[in-house]
């Protein structure tokens, strides 16, 4: 019996392994430069950079190089009126941004998907501001808030014949604070309706069943059964809404360059003014780094209380 020949199994050498993954990485590496050149480029290099400045005196007009001073520009800031007042007007504007804007939007994502009748109706209403650039949105408020040729005061005076209630809507500090409130509100509302939307519409719908079964409807399936279920919504909404709140700038900058006097004059506006009016790059970069360090700081509180709320 003649015995038949044996079928040798192909083995892959360890080299051509080797150079088959060195490929891969390769291939890897390559797909991955793009963004990481991007990423450097405009975001590490930058931030690295600007602590560096941030630690000098530089004014890039008159000064050859920069001057090493350590911590002497975080220690003026605190001292500085034009800084103090600029962050307590970006506190107030972020602080009534944050509530109002949280409450509203969450108010109007709950009408949506509610309210089944006039639901594409009420979207586009909330969600149009949103093609509209903020600078133009602060600029035509600004032509409708005017005292004398606005259309507001045009309204009251002259369509309802009210002329008691015609203000300098931007002339008076708190009233031009709360207008460019309510234009950051008109402006950003329906992208933190979206995100609110979208945090309902992923609530499992047998959840929302068992609950009517039970006997939950209405204002106590919302309390009990909604808005428990919306925690992982708060932290980003939470987030971006901080982010705003304190990176203001578009709409004090348009609407009244800080005026009156320094009554809607933000932190962003400080910044932009030490870092191209007076050209001392070190200072803004101070300023800079401590305003983000309040926005991260604000981040993660946000992030703590509804990861603690979620365990609990």
């Amino acid at each position: 019996m003649e015995s038949q020949p044996m079928l040798e199994n192909k083995v892959v050498k360890p080299k051509k392994i080797r150079s088959m993954n060195q490929k891969k990485r390769l291939y890897g590496i390559l797909f991955i430069l793009p963004a990481f050149l991007f990423i450097f480029s405009f975001m590490v290099y930058p931030l690295v950079y600007s602590f560096y400045m941030s630690l000098h005196d530089y004014n890039f007009v008159y000064d050859a190089k920069p001057t090493f001073i350590g911590l002497e520009n975080y220690i003026e800031a605190l001292k500085d009126k034009n800084f103090i007042v600029s962050l307590k007007n970006t506190f107030v504007f972020g602080t009534s941004y944050f509530v109002l804007v949280m409450v509203i939007s969450l108010t109007l994502a709950l009408l949506i998907f509610h309210t089944k009748r006039f639901n594409n109706f009420l979207s586009t209403i909330i969600f149009l501001p949103i093609v509209v650039p903020v600078s133009l949105s602060a600029l035509v408020f600004l032509w409708i808030l005017q005292e004398n040729y606005g259309l507001l005061n045009h309204i009251l005076g002259d369509v309802l014949n009210m002329p008691f209630l015609t203000y300098a809507w931007l002339n008076n500090g708190d009233t031009a604070m709360a207008s460019i409130i309510g234009v950051s509100l008109w402006a950003t509302i329906g992208f933190e309706t979206i995100l609110f939307l979208g945090g309902l519409q992923s609530i499992p719908r047998d959840i929302l069943e068992a609950a009517e079964v039970d006997g939950a409807s209405g204002f106590k399936r919302i309390f009990y059964i909604i808005l428990p279920n919306l925690k992982e919504t708060y932290i980003l909404t939470g987030i971006w809404a901080i982010l705003h709140g304190l990176k203001v700038f578009v709409e004090p900058m348009v609407m009244t360059d800080g005026g009156p006097g320094n009554s809607t004059l933000v932190l962003y506006q400080e910044i932009y003014y030490t870092a191209f009016t007076y050209f001392d790059m070190g200072y803004a970069s101070a300023m800079a780094y401590i305003l983000g360090t309040l926005a991260l700081v604000f981040s993660l509180i946000n992030f703590y209380i509804n990861r603690t709320k979620e365990k609990a």
